[in-house]
């Protein structure tokens, strides 16, 4: 059954801050998150990426957190896997190439 159009469990809720997905992924402060980037299209809302420093403490996360009831909803928490999201090998490919066009554009390594 297809869930399009229909606010899925696991979606964070939409007026969540910034702040509070950065308390609740670094509860102690520790500096464990290098970023976080939430969903802002009509197709990313109610998602977030949280960006860490190293993958022992994404994987603690992932653990921890996965299934939270969290601002009254459960978390789906995993592991960013940007093939998937793909819709063919062309597109990555096409992505790749957009990227190495940019990295020599503005001088990145």
């Amino acid at each position: 059954m297809s869930r399009a159009g229909k606010i899925a469990p696991e979606q964070l809720p939409y007026e969540v801050s910034s702040d509070a997905l950065w308390k609740l992924f670094d509860p102690g402060e520790d500096g464990l998150i290098r970023q976080i980037r939430q969903g802002i299209s009509v197709e990313a809302k109610g998602t977030a990426y949280v960006v860490f420093w190293n993958v022992m403490d994404a994987k603690n996360a992932l653990e921890k957190l996965n299934g939270y009831n969290f601002q009254n909803r459960y978390l789906v928490v995993l592991w960013h896997q940007p093939e998937k999201t793909l819709k063919s090998k062309d597109d990555l490919q096409a992505r790749k190439d957009n990227l190495a066009q940019l990295k020599m554009k503005h001088g990145i390594d």
